[in-house]
């Protein structure tokens, strides 16, 4: 017979009982190793409560931070020509309001508080990382659409949020070992840390609310994801999570009690441990701190020596002006800190020199007829021949504040050299950066 009338044989492979074929054995899930591991967690302090209590304190912190963050922006007066070349930065290059001049202090406390808080929340940031470390280990990487979401937005929010804290820190350091500009990278890394943290505050915080009230899960894949955070087979406690967090707000404390000093000042100055040191020249009306020196800067002895000018344009008419012209003009004084963005702020010191409205009206630079009230604004030009802040724009209400000031002198004596001889700006509530040092040129008008 031929092959067609030959009876079936039966497939090789295992048999059942009655002689069908056995099913497939299922596949066996490979094998799971280190973090990926669910025994590889194991501390007893780890739970819904601890990861609720933190997310509960860094809530009103993150906020907070985001806030006096835009408030420096606003600082900066970024609408004025060259005062922010962030690349598309688009919609979120929004800024509050006009930067006042009034309480003169406003930077150094928004600055102050922007950075002594940032400082304080790492204890608690690190401890919610370390809480929630489990999840992000979870394996297989996403189960579904929804749960793949998920895990991306928490890599956004973690890795952004070590990012901003990073970067902000290695700021106040005046350690810049990151690529680029820290102003470009920390102002693009918060609006993705705040984009995530947004997302997930509205998913996660009626969550926290159940499980700091004690009320129960309202869903199973809620009560699973809950369940995820403890250890499924937790070490003996040593240390209750009561006092895991007792540790956590003693470290805060510490931290924000040796940074809060740099921008309090006064007594309270020799506390901040955590401010960077070894920039104060000395003893005397300039002894105060600075962040880059003259040599540093590139400036020589030609660019400040007996030659220096200053050009002042932008009205009916052109001034060259030596320092010695400029000391024979009327001269003011004002007192007013220096604040910087690192939160480090000087104590109340005497300046004197010439207001800068009386500069603008002596070279006819006055709009509305109304003389040194009326000046418009101006852009600032440095000797320094590189790098970021040699030139800024101040704005008309800036320029028109009778303590803004061209500064010739500091505690009666003399600008020194790092502190920007032979002439610097200082203007009230201004970010330090903005004071430029070693003035050569002022063009009234360039500023709105």
């Amino acid at each position: 017979m031929d092959d067609s009338e030959r009876p079936a044989r039966p497939a090789d492979g295992p048999r059942a009982e009655d002689g069908s074929p056995a099913p497939a054995p299922r596949a066996r899930p490979p094998a799971l190793r280190g973090p990926f591991r669910p025994g590889f967690w194991r501390s007893p302090l780890r739970g819904p409560w601890l990861t609720s209590v933190l997310g509960a304190v860094l809530l009103p912190g993150i906020v907070v931070l985001f806030l006096t963050g835009l408030l420096s922006y606003a600082a900066y007066n970024p609408g004025l020509p060259g005062n922010d070349t962030t690349p598309d930065k688009g919609l979120l290059g929004v800024w509050l309001f006009p930067w006042p001049t009034e309480p003169y202090w406003l930077y150094r406390f928004t600055q102050g508080v922007h950075v002594t808080l940032g400082v304080a929340l790492v204890p608690v940031l690190l401890a919610k990382v370390w809480s929630v470390a489990p999840r992000l280990f979870t394996w297989p990487p996403a189960r579904s659409l929804t749960h793949a979401l998920d895990r991306v937005s928490l890599l956004f929010l973690v890795g952004g949020g070590l990012f901003v804290f990073a970067t902000g820190i290695l700021n106040i350091q005046l350690e810049y070992l990151f690529p680029g500009s820290f102003y470009r990278l920390h102002f693009y890394g918060a609006w993705v840390f705040m984009a995530a943290f947004t997302v997930h505050a509205a998913v996660r915080l009626p969550r926290v609310v159940r499980v700091l009230r004690g009320r129960p899960a309202r869903t199973a894949e809620e009560d699973a994801s809950l369940t995820a955070l403890a250890a499924p087979d937790p070490e003996p406690a040593t240390l209750s999570r009561r006092g895991a967090l007792a540790v956590v707000g003693g470290g805060s404390l510490l931290l924000a009690a040796t940074t809060a000093g740099q921008s309090a000042g006064g007594p309270l100055r020799a506390t901040a441990v955590l401010a960077p040191r070894g920039r104060e020249p000395g003893t005397g009306p300039n002894g105060f701190q600075i962040n880059k020196t003259a040599a540093a800067a590139g400036i020589s002895a030609a660019d400040t020596g007996p030659d220096w000018r200053l050009t002042v344009r932008g009205g009916t008419r052109d001034l060259v002006l030596s320092r010695a012209e400029l000391l024979a003009l009327p001269q003011r004084e004002a007192e007013l800190p220096i604040a910087c963005v690192e939160g480090w702020s000087t104590p109340d010191l005497r300046w004197s020199g010439v207001r800068l409205a009386d500069l603008a009206a002596l070279a006819g630079a006055v709009d509305d007829g109304g003389g040194p009230a009326g000046a418009p604004g101006v852009f600032v030009e440095s000797a320094q021949r590189g790098g970021a802040f040699r030139s800024a724009s101040l704005s008309a209400g800036q320029v028109r504040d009778p303590r803004a000031l061209l500064a010739l002198r500091v505690g009666g004596a003399g600008l020194s050299a790092d502190h920007g001889y032979p002439a610097r700006i200082i203007v009230p509530a201004n970010p330090g950066v903005h004071n430029t040092k070693w003035v050569t040129r002022l063009t009234f008008g360039g500023g709105r």
